[in-house]
């Protein structure tokens, strides 16, 4: 079918008035780009779920795209557990109309015989992932979109485990919610099904991130001064109390970001990964002479971290700092509590750093690496219950984890483990950033960088199809004079050796991602986002650090050395 018939179809029942108008509307005033765009796809789960804008289209996040998600994923679970009453959990975030679209899933649910719990306002998505476990649900679904743009909403998938879906999980679902139309999605809501949850999940939310992000040993709460900042987000609903549970009495919030706001008016994306995001808790920061700075996107699962560098001056880490030095600190404090018997482990993403291996191994723990998406961690942690612990770990785009009590990247806990990193240094008479630097020093000094390349519409994706078939078809032979030894191919599960010729599995699930090694250590990853219209590069590179007044110097010369490669790659 052309964009024009698909979009027609919009313009009849089963769909409502509202809708119909809005494709009718489109189509009276021929706008072509608009239609092509709402109807050239349809939405689809990638590694983070459904996401997208809101609107009416096959390509949007409306009325039909969440109840026909819903009536599918219900369908599945009613062959998966055929004789059983089903339950499932549902949160929301700050986002335009999360809460009402948390109600109209909520309404599918219950109108299919499913009993729902439903926060009774925006909650964190850990404190989702937390729920399904702590409920005993089948299920959980939080609608947020993450660190978008206002005009996004989406809808995230949690299997019984507490964990994102995964194969074989998430391709049946997508088969069953291909299949149905949308004059099958039954929207008869059976309220008596419904209960709404709160106080009672922020308690065992609270103590179980207490427990496991807080350690008796840990000096210096009461002598730590932190600025905190939920980015007009979901995390002002746990993270101060969580923080004056674990005896932080020294935190100063940032009062114009405080109210949750899906316009997110302060900041032009509220992703704590760029430094602008941060700016007005930096500013606070240096005004106060605060230690840390704590900041999460809007459904708190992202965390961005600065603190006080060796000039004094608050310096965003990175998501591959904060993990080094959360696993180490972990792993540190379980082998002083004689915890480490060589059944735990860690969990990392293959386009993280490889710091993190390092580190690991000097504590004869292993470390398990896995796609990117922390759905993948939490399959880690399935697949290893009975056999394995989990420590804690994290990935390269601000997500860290500590322990399985939940199974999503989880802000609030890895506050408090910042926090007691802080904390710990301090009355050390160290700090943060010099725990870091102690670490390059012991390992090598690691540096990373991200480009993200923005491809909109058919065109976009067409584009960044190409270049994964250049970079694929015509591999680079070597980066910034240094050969290419091997090249991970993720899609054909083949790892190829270009210098000797010689090739081997990669075991792991397929996904679109290539891996460049070269024989100096450097590592280039590109990859196509699964939820936003991006191509995204990935650049590490390593050297040898003697002494923490050489890190200056060192750390200029990696970031060179990445500069030459992305002009190089012409990027």
């Amino acid at each position: 079918m052309n964009i024009l018939d698909k979009a027609k179809i919009w313009t009849k029942a089963p769909f409502n008035k509202s809708t119909q108008k809005e494709i009718q509307d489109l189509i009276d005033a021929n706008e072509i780009d608009q239609l092509t765009d709402r109807f050239y796809k349809t939405l689809a789960f990638g590694t983070g779920g459904m996401r997208g804008i809101m609107g009416a289209g096959i390509n949007r996040m409306n009325r039909y795209t969440y109840g026909k998600a819903t009536q599918g994923l219900t369908d599945y679970l009613k062959e998966c557990f055929p004789s059983k009453q089903l339950k499932v959990a549902i949160a929301y975030d700050c986002r335009h109309n999360s809460d009402t679209f948390a109600k109209l899933v909520a309404d599918v649910f219950t109108a299919n015989g499913v009993q729902v719990y439903l926060f009774d306002d925006m909650r964190p998505t850990p404190e989702l992932s937390f729920a399904v476990r702590h409920l005993q649900c089948d299920a959980g679904i939080v609608l947020t979109a993450s660190h978008n743009p206002p005009e996004y909403n989406g809808y995230k998938v949690y299997w019984n485990d507490g964990g994102q879906i995964v194969p074989p999980e998430d391709k049946e679902i997508i088969a069953k919610v291909t299949s149905l139309g949308f004059d099958e999605i039954n929207f008869k809501a059976n309220d008596n099904l419904l209960t709404y949850i709160g106080a009672d999940l922020d308690e065992a939310f609270w103590n179980a991130s207490l427990t496991n992000g807080t350690f008796e040993s840990t000096q210096g709460r009461d002598q730590l001064k932190i600025v905190f900042t939920s980015l007009h987000g979901t995390s002002i609903k746990l993270i101060p109390e969580a923080l004056k549970r674990a005896g932080y009495a020294d935190v100063h919030i940032v009062e114009e970001q405080r109210i949750p706001d899906g316009d997110f008016p302060t900041v032009a994306s509220p992703n704590p990964e760029e430094p602008a995001a941060l700016k007005m808790a930096t500013d606070l920061a240096e005004s106060i002479n605060a230690d840390i700075v704590i900041g999460t996107d809007p459904d708190s699962d992202r965390i961005g971290i600065a603190v006080r560098n060796m000039d004094g001056k608050m310096q965003l880490l990175n998501g591959n700092q904060t993990m080094c030095i959360m696993d180490d600190f972990l792993l540190k404090k379980w082998k002083l509590e004689g915890r480490i018997d060589g059944k735990q482990f860690v969990g990392s993403t293959i386009v993280s750093t490889d710091m993190v291996k390092r580190i690991a191994e000097s504590y004869g723990v292993e470390i398990k690496v896995g796609l990117t998406g922390f759905k993948w961690i939490a399959k880690m942690i399935r697949d290893a219950e009975g056999k394995q612990e989990f420590i804690g770990g994290g990935e390269e785009s601000f997500g860290y984890m500590i322990g399985d009590f939940n199974r999503d990247k989880d802000a609030v806990t890895a506050a408090l483990l910042a926090c007691e990193i802080a904390a710990d240094a301090k009355a050390k008479g160290t700090s943060f950033y010099k725990e870091l630097l102690e670490l390059y020093k012991k390992y090598g000094f690691y540096k990373e960088h991200l480009i993200s390349i923005v491809k909109k519409g058919i065109k976009g994706a067409d584009e960044i199809a190409q270049m994964m078939l250049d970079l694929r078809e015509n591999p680079l032979k070597e980066i910034d004079g240094s050969p290419v030894t091997w090249l991970y191919d993720y899609q054909l599960s083949k790892a190829k050796n270009l210098v000797t010729g010689e090739t081997k599995e990669i075991t792991i699930p397929k996904e679109n991602v290539l891996i460049y090694y070269t024989a100096d250590g450097a590592k280039v990853a590109a990859r196509p986002s699964g939820t936003e219209p991006k191509i995204k590069f990935y650049f590490s590179v390593n050297a040898k650090l003697d002494s923490i007044n050489e890190a200056k110097q060192v750390e200029q010369q990696l970031n060179d050395k990445i500069q030459r490669i992305i002009k190089e790659m012409k990027l």
